[in-house]
């Protein structure tokens, strides 16, 4: 037994280990193989359903004379009014309420409780509705009236109030009263499904004149294109065309700037169609496309195309696909007004129909989206816009003085500090030189040289000028070209011709002369290639080789020593070519002399650049053509001797990481180097005998 030390008076006077709950100890499978028989987990679920016990139902009470009834009535009535009073806010306790009182068909003491309920909550719709439903199902009509009554009255904008108060009366026939309940509806103005109802109401009995005027409150009511497109098909429906039409046209005098108007339009369209009058329909599509913005008349392209291929021409047909491409042009210039492609699509598609405002008001359109920043890449397709603005202008349109506004516009437009088009300027100018404007040519030209000078202007602007047989104006303006070009070697050369061919050979070597005195030149080879040749032509070898021996003093590239060459081999001075012995001494001095420019050249190589091993094998296998080429008088063995071995060798690859691998390679070993590389092998022999000698001696 415990001591009363260890008891407890909050657990009854027992022990901590009294009141321990003892769990049964899980018992140990010892035997852990499969049972033979096996039980599903359906037959479990089987066997408890089975084994369940029966739900225990209160008895039913048998109620057998007045006495027990108004116990009953008396303790469910006390029910609920603790009920009540506990939830005053709970509705469905009033409402089961005010049922059961049904049931005992005491309907006062039922009106009695929906009354009560109504004043805690009076705006609660379904308490109206149940309180309404109670009176009529029991036929308690006059009382359902003033139900009905009071709910309007009091939550007029509840619409299902209204539709079951309508419906009752028209259940009993009183259409006169259910008119008059439409009528204090409607001036509450409701929703349009409220104005709908009360014109099905006056349809069932054929009260047409009625419901054309509920169409005509309706619509000034609601003022949409849905309302007049329903009264439109009302008196369609009735048969009245002209009042049908007279609704449309009222309708697109107020809704022809909606947002919806599409619809308007489209319906109007269709109605016409629909009664055979095609010229009508045609009108409104295309009074409609003209008016409502392109991005909302998707739809009405889509109708107006199809309209007319079933009653159009091919005039028409044409003309509609224009339209639905016109509009889908306008919507993506209107998503990105700087795409100049579209335009130029846009403009394509409106020179194909041929209306000139149309297509100068989207060339000016265009023309309006510059670009937003002063760089030419942003500008190289806008001023094809410009271009062929004025092309349009000239050619198709027509118009001179247009297209003479039009280059000048574009001209004053572009920022010329920054960047400029030659294009433009040389466009203008020989625009003008078209309308045989010599002076606004030479104007324009010479605004483009004095603003924005380009190869391209001096060029063409030269090229006009001597074309025309100005050679004094084509000299100054070669002059310009060079004080703008100093480097230019196009221009030293183009200058040059220029006065070869006035056969001015004073002036040409002039001429030639500046420019190679010039410190910097873009393309110095092809200027003294062309002095060269000049002074060839002219028959000077004399000082031809002065140039090639100038040249050499600046560069002492391979080409140039094959080329001085070559020239010293062909250098024939021209006279009685009967003699054949002079004839084949002057070839003999011409060999000797392209011989001596040969060995120049190899000895340069050799002792000044012994590193370009390449140049030196093209220029000895040059140089062996050319007395192979000779014939007798030439001597191959003279080469032959100097020719280079050609071997193939490997390298090693070196990067940023260190090795990288071999690469193979050619090189070329000549024989002056093979001996002297024989030399270095004997005397590293030498060496190496020496100090193994000595070696030997020591030990």
């Amino acid at each position: 037994m415990a001591s009363s030390k260890d008891a407890d008076p909050s657990l009854g006077y027992l022990t901590r280990k009294d009141t321990e709950v003892k769990l049964p100890r899980p018992t140990r499978v010892k035997n852990k193989t499969p049972a033979p028989i096996q039980i599903t987990a359906e037959q479990i679920l089987r066997e408890a359903r089975e084994r369940q016990e029966a739900e225990i139902r209160p008895p039913k009470q048998k109620i057998t004379d007045p006495t027990e009834l108004a116990d009953y009535r008396l303790r469910k009535r006390k029910e609920f009014e603790d009920l009540v009073r506990r939830v005053r806010w709970n509705v469905r306790v009033w409402i089961k309420y005010a049922q059961w009182e049904e049931s005992q068909k005491d309907f006062n003491r039922a009106r009695s409780v929906w009354e009560r309920a109504l004043e805690v909550d009076y705006r609660n719709h379904t308490l109206w509705l149940k309180y309404a439903e109670v009176e009529m199902k029991n036929k308690f009509i006059n009382h359902a009236r003033n139900v009905w009554d009071r709910a309007v009255t009091l939550l007029p904008r509840v619409d299902q109030l209204w539709y079951k108060y309508i419906h009752m009366e028209e259940i009993l026939g009183n259409v006169a009263g259910a008119r008059q309940i439409f009528e204090r509806w409607m001036n509450w103005m409701p929703d349009q499904q409220g104005w709908l109802s009360y014109i099905k109401f006056e349809l069932r009995y054929n009260e047409i004149d009625r419901a054309r005027a509920i169409f005509e409150r309706f619509v000034q009511c609601h003022p949409k294109v849905g309302a007049w497109i329903r009264f439109a098909k009302f008196e369609m429906k009735n048969g009245e065309v002209g009042r049908a039409r007279n609704v449309y046209e009222r309708a697109v005098e107020k809704l022809a700037d909606d947002e919806e108007a599409e619809q308007l339009f489209v319906a109007f369209a269709e109605f016409e169609e629909r009664c055979k009058e095609s010229e009508r329909a045609r009108c409104i599509y295309k009074f409609a496309l003209d008016h409502i913005p392109k991005g909302r008349a998707e739809d009405l392209y889509r109708k107006f195309v199809a309209f007319e291929k079933q009653y159009g021409d091919k005039e028409g047909i044409e003309d509609a696909i224009v339209g639905k491409r016109r509009f889908q042009y306008e919507d993506e210039v209107r998503k990105s007004p700087l795409n100049y492609d579209t335009w130029f699509d846009y403009i394509r598609l409106e020179e194909s129909v041929g209306n000139k405002e149309r297509i100068r008001e989207v060339f000016e359109r265009a023309i309006a989206n510059v670009p937003p920043a002063e760089e030419k890449r942003y500008w190289q397709r806008y001023i094809y816009l410009w271009i062929n603005y004025a092309i349009y202008e000239e050619l198709d349109a027509g118009d001179v003085e247009r297209t003479r506004a039009v280059y000048k516009e574009c001209l004053k437009l572009i920022p010329h500090e920054k960047f400029s088009f030659a294009k433009i300027w040389l466009l203008a100018g020989q625009f003008e030189i078209r309308q045989l404007n010599l002076q606004g040519a030479r104007r324009i030209l010479g605004n483009a040289i004095g603003k924005a000078p380009k190869d391209k202007i001096f060029k063409k602007y030269i090229e006009i000028e001597l074309q025309l047989g100005n050679i004094d104006r084509g000299r100054k303006l070669y002059e310009k070209y060079l004080e703008w070009a100093p480097e230019n070697c196009y221009a030293w050369c183009k200058y040059a011709e220029l006065e070869k061919s006035l056969s001015e050979t004073e002036r040409t070597r002039s001429i030639f002369e500046l420019a190679i005195a010039q410190p910097f030149l873009d393309m110095p080879e092809l200027l003294w290639k062309a002095y060269i040749d000049f002074e060839i032509s002219e028959g000077e070898f004399g000082k031809t080789r002065e140039l090639y021996d100038r040249l050499l003093d600046r560069t002492k590239h391979l080409k140039v020593w094959i080329s001085y060459a070559k020239f010293e081999a062909s250098a024939l001075v021209e006279g009685d070519t009967e003699d054949h012995l002079h004839e084949q001494e002057q070839k003999k001095h011409c060999i000797e002399r392209a011989r001596r420019i040969f060995e120049r050249a190899a000895d340069y190589y050799m002792t000044s650049a012994p590193e370009l091993k390449e140049e030196r094998a093209m220029l000895l296998e040059e140089w062996l053509n050319m007395e192979a080429s000779f014939g007798e008088l030439g001597d191959v063995s003279l080469v032959q001797s100097k020719l280079p071995k050609k071997l193939k060798k490997r390298r090693q690859i070196v990067s940023e990481d260190g090795p990288a691998g071999y690469e193979e390679y050619f090189d070329y070993v000549f024989p002056n180097e093979a001996q002297t590389t024989n030399l270095k092998i004997l005397e590293a022999a030498y060496k190496w005998k020496k100090q193994k000698v000595s070696s030997d001696d020591d030990s």
